[in-house]
């Protein structure tokens, strides 16, 4: 399904010399996937994911995505492929002078979708995420995790293959956190898009991901499935994230 091979990223800095966000980076995503990306804050890991959609162009590597080499299509046929790619940010990105309904249809508007379809099509979102009730709101009168549900209908809007999602629970309270991965685990399981998450919480791993990588400095260096019962962590920040999780599991329970 996502095919990343070789991605080597890196960003000119003030200083003139350039910094190296990506190195060597290959991953292989199967349809159906969760795969979760995780790892400390500049790791790269966002920076890859935008890669699988173009966001970021890689200097050198390879991007297949459904079939489909990413870096050899025109600009045309580059959005085109993207329409199959739904993509959620961390702080929403949500317009804040359109409605949640108008939110939803912006993508449908530039894909040129008639309108009367868009409205079944933006009824349809709404209900998976339930946000019926809300059609009319604005951003601004909404919570944080109402506005990452409405990101989630927004990227479902053209029926993508897959999801990019860009530390989807950073900006949302701890409370919130396991609606929304549910809303992902949901999508992922009725509708058969292929999930592709970043972000530095181990918990939200362990909750949906079926495989993980682990970035470092902008090296894979590490890759596993969460079924594989004799996976060992090799790196240091494998490492640290089971271990920190099985201290947050041992305070929580304190409080049971």
């Amino acid at each position: 399904m996502i095919t990343l091979q070789q991605i080597d990223k890196a960003f000119q800095t003030p200083e003139g010399e350039p910094l190296k966000a990506i190195s060597s980076a290959s991953l292989q995503i199967e349809e159906g996937d969760i795969y979760g990306i995780i790892g400390f804050s500049g790791a790269g890991k966002s920076t890859l994911l935008r890669t699988i959609n173009l966001l970021e162009r890689p200097d050198s590597g390879k991007v297949i995505v459904d079939g489909q080499d990413m870096l050899a299509l025109s600009e045309k046929e580059l959005r085109q492929a993207r329409m199959s790619i739904g993509m959620i940010f961390q702080h929403f990105n949500l317009l804040n002078n359109r409605t949640v309904y108008e939110n939803v249809s912006f993508p449908l508007e530039i894909a040129g979708v008639a309108k009367a379809d868009r409205k079944a099509r933006i009824e349809e979102c709404l209900r998976i995420v339930g946000l019926e009730d809300k059609a009319n709101a604005y951003p601004a009168k909404l919570s944080g995790g109402q506005k990452q549900r409405v990101a989630i209908a927004r990227a479902l809007a053209n029926r993508p293959k897959v999801l990019l999602c860009d530390e989807p629970t950073s900006s949302v309270d701890p409370s919130t956190t396991g609606s929304i991965l549910a809303f992902l685990k949901e999508i992922n399981e009725r509708l058969g898009i292929t999930i592709v998450i970043v972000t530095h919480e181990m918990n939200v791993i362990k909750s949906i991901c079926n495989k993980v990588a682990v970035m470092e400095h902008g090296i894979v260096v590490e890759k596993f499935e969460m079924n594989d019962t004799k996976f060992v962590p090799k790196s240091n920040i494998a490492q640290f994230l089971f271990n920190n999780e099985i201290i947050l599991d041992k305070r929580e329970a304190a409080y049971v």
